[in-house]
């Protein structure tokens, strides 16, 4: 039984419950409001939790006990002071932070790598559309555009991507924000605002975000998903291959539209390199701007994999090169 609490619980309370709940004393675990949600694994540990569970599961008594020595250091890092990097998150629910959650974690993960500590600016994307806000943009220290479904807000985030691009502020687009990011860099190139995805216009000129030819004849929207994990071989040299430091990787994938191949001659003759591709070579699976500090998309979702004592790459190089920035604005 976890007993939650604001303060520490006495003896006393413990005795009772297991009276009452007809336990042991020892099942009875204190679980006080902790400054971090990291810290509840140290709480656990030392209030016996492992001996318990080892005992009601009749589990071997020479169990090897973990070594929370690397985990205990990051924990403690998030109590310390450090210098903070802001950074814009452009979304279409940000009024539920949650909704969020993984990209904010994968945030503050790599802040932790370089002890700095990552403060959000929430940015509805519709409110993009209709105010000044992008104002607010140029003091950022980086944009992050996650991913989402439908129309409502997606100009805002195209707009928030060419920001980035315009004034060389550190990007990082998650799904639908690598779409969004492509869009931007074809309308700029076309010089006009024709170029969208299949899935916000049916009937643009230029489709850069499109379903697949084999996906055209499936009814049910969900079975056309590309979901899980997939392989995507990474180009060397690039941004996203020296930040993973392999030549093939794994990621987690939720989405329906792909870029459209149509149009990689074209871009790529611009000035944007296609980093990470599926094995076969059919599917764009990381973009990125070549002459930029750091402009890249992505169309899986790293911030799935990101962990407090083992930071996504991705989310790594993008909060390097937001300190960068930070950093430089600072000797202007």
């Amino acid at each position: 039984i976890g007993l939650r609490s604001d303060s520490p619980i006495n003896d006393e309370i413990r005795d009772k419950v297991a009276l009452f709940c007809d336990v042991n004393k020892n099942a009875v675990i204190p679980l006080m409001t902790a400054e971090s949600i990291y810290e509840v694994p140290l709480m656990l540990y030392k209030s016996h939790v492992v001996d318990l569970v080892i005992k009601k599961l009749k589990l071997s008594a020479d169990v090897t006990a973990p070594d929370l020595e690397e985990w205990r250091v990051v924990v403690n890092k998030l109590k310390y002071k450090h210098p903070k990097i802001r950074i814009a998150l452009v979304g279409k629910y940000v009024e539920l932070h949650d909704a969020y959650m993984s990209v904010r974690e994968a945030l503050i993960h790599a802040g932790l790598a370089y002890d700095y500590e990552v403060k959000i600016k929430w940015i509805h994307s519709e409110s993009l559309e209709h105010s000044n806000d992008v104002d607010k943009l140029l003091k950022m220290d980086g944009i992050v555009v996650p991913g989402g479904f439908g129309y409502r807000g997606i100009e805002g985030k195209i707009l928030a991507a060419g920001t980035a691009r315009r004034n060389k502020i550190p990007y990082l687009g998650l799904c639908l924000g690598m779409q969004v990011m492509c869009i931007e860099f074809a309308r700029s190139i076309y010089q006009c605002q024709d170029p969208n995805s299949t899935e916000f216009d049916p009937k643009t000129e230029y489709p850069i975000i499109s379903l697949m030819p084999d996906q055209h004849s499936i009814i049910d929207m969900g079975g056309t998903m590309r979901l899980g994990g997939y392989p995507c071989v990474l180009k060397a040299g690039t941004r996203a291959q020296t930040a993973y430091g392999e030549k093939v990787i794994t990621e987690r994938h939720r989405h329906r539209f792909e870029f459209n191949n149509a149009y990689r001659a074209v871009l790529y003759k611009a000035g944007m390199e296609f980093s990470g591709m599926s094995p076969n070579g059919r599917l764009v699976e990381i973009a990125e701007i070549k002459e930029h500090p750091w402009m890249v998309g992505t169309q899986f979702h790293p911030e799935f994999k990101s962990r407090i004592h083992r930071p996504h790459p991705l989310f790594k190089g993008f909060v390097y090169a937001a300190i960068q920035r930070k950093k430089t604005r600072k000797e202007d």
